[in-house]
């Protein structure tokens, strides 16, 4: 996004998103039949792999730090043995963070009904791998249903719904000082929003930090982030919340009693072990996975080159298409974006095909991947985001803070008013093979 400023106002050139025209049979038949085959044995080998990986870890941490005494390395002050200590520890809770995302990945894909051809399967292994997590398995399953279902709708998605100017209390819209996409805002707006918003670095930082940390419990307790329109008290955990059907009820009982158990768990884990050792091997890597979670799903679908659709611009080929693929940990180099994907089964890297068939198994994911994007690349769309990490947080932290009232194709604006993207639409009149564009404020 590129501005010229005078001395009044400040006019941005927008970067085109072209809005798909696609059904959905389009999108399916791009993709090789046998991704959708579901194999339990090759899904639980995942299972297995992410496990021993864990075990794995704990016992090697546990080996070396057995090491780190007087005793065996020498060092020159007393406290850089608790020091190394400490940093032996730091690396196993992220590691088993980032390997135990890999084991929510799976019991995600149960929801889905991805793991296996059996739905008892499928709802056995993801209750037992949730609970583990301290997730309510069939809550969570049904609203994310939902999500996908409506994913980048204004009114019916179920998390990541932008904020509107009005809902956040900023000042009305004035056309004579703005434009609705976003693209020219006077100086006297900006200065007004920006002091209303506000887009300080430290701001930033805080506000992504607490994102990333409480944003998952949030979400579940408090439905933060998610549908505007729901009640306050709305939450995951009551079998009698807007979301979810009468017959329905039974299901949410059960993912709470998972919970109970999990909580059961934990605390006789600290009765017999101890606060502070099941805080450093359990603890500190659930945090980890929480934190993984918003991370991956928040770039996923947040990100000011996405469009969100009221009730009449949207369908389901949109929405799906309203995502990005994101290579986690590869704004840190090759070998970490390898290990991001690994270890999360390439849940960020292949997520769009995710959004446009969500039985496909995560094993066949990568193959869908690449030939969804050739079919989408003929329509002149790319779904491939920047790298998923820390600082892309950031940067989209800052980039997306509110959406217009008006409107029926809405991209994110700045704290200054400012949007990055317009929506662009193809022509289907065209009489060559080429893609024919047509920006219709143009």
């Amino acid at each position: 996004m590129s501005s010229k400023s005078s001395s009044a106002r400040t006019t941005v050139e927008q970067e085109p998103f072209v809005i798909p025209d696609l059904t959905v049979k389009d999108l399916l038949s791009a993709i090789p039949a046998h991704c959708h085959k579901r194999s339990a044995l090759r899904s639980s080998a995942y299972v297995v792999m992410d496990v021993a990986v864990i075990s794995g870890v704990y016992k090697l941490t546990r080996f070396l730090d057995a090491f780190i005494t007087p005793a065996h390395i020498e060092l020159p002050h007393p406290a850089l043995y608790t020091a190394a200590s400490f940093s032996l520890w730091a690396l196993y809770t992220f590691f088993v963070g980032l390997f135990a995302t890999g084991l929510w990945v799976v019991a995600h894909e149960c929801g889905h009904q991805a793991f296996s051809e059996s739905k008892t399967v499928n709802n056995v292994v993801g209750w037992f791998l949730h609970s583990a997590l301290g997730v309510p398995y069939h809550a969570w399953r049904i609203t994310h249903a939902k999500h996908h279902a409506s994913t980048g709708h204004m009114t019916q998605d179920q998390v990541f719904v932008p904020k509107t100017r009005s809902q956040l209390g900023l000042r009305p819209f004035d056309p004579a000082q703005e434009d609705l996409a976003g693209s020219s805002v006077t100086e006297e707006v900006k200065r007004e929003l920006y002091e209303a918003l506000g887009d300080s670095p430290i701001g930033a930082i805080y506000g992504s930090l607490r994102y990333l940390i409480g944003g998952w419990p949030a979400y579940l307790i408090l439905n933060a982030s998610g549908q505007a329109r729901y009640p306050q008290d709305t939450n995951h955990f009551n079998p009698s919340a807007v979301m979810f059907r009468p017959d329905q009820r039974s299901q949410i009982i059960i993912s709470n009693i998972g919970i109970m158990l999990w909580l059961s768990g934990v605390g006789m884990a600290i009765s017999q072990w101890g606060f502070f050792e099941v805080f450093r091997v359990y603890l500190i890597p659930y945090l980890w996975v929480n934190h993984w979670l918003v991370l991956i799903t928040f770039l996923q679908h947040t990100d000011p080159i996405l469009p969100h659709y009221r009730a009449s611009e949207f369908t389901f080929p949109r929405g799906a298409l309203s995502t990005l693929d994101r290579s986690l940990l590869g704004d840190l180099g090759s070998v970490m974006g390898w290990l991001g994907a690994v270890a999360t089964h390439g849940i960020s890297e292949t997520h769009v095909a995710h959004h446009v068939s969500s039985k496909i198994p995560h094993y066949h994911a990568w193959e869908a991947t690449d030939a969804l994007r050739k079919r989408l690349a003929q329509s002149g769309i790319k779904l491939q985001g920047r790298p998923g990490g820390w600082a892309e947080v950031y940067r989209v932290f800052k980039a997306c803070k509110f959406v217009e009232d008006e409107g029926d194709i809405l991209f994110y604006k700045n704290a200054y008013g400012l949007a990055a993207t317009k929506p662009v639409f193809t022509d289907n009149t065209a009489s060559d093979s080429g893609i024919e564009i047509v920006d219709k404020d143009a």
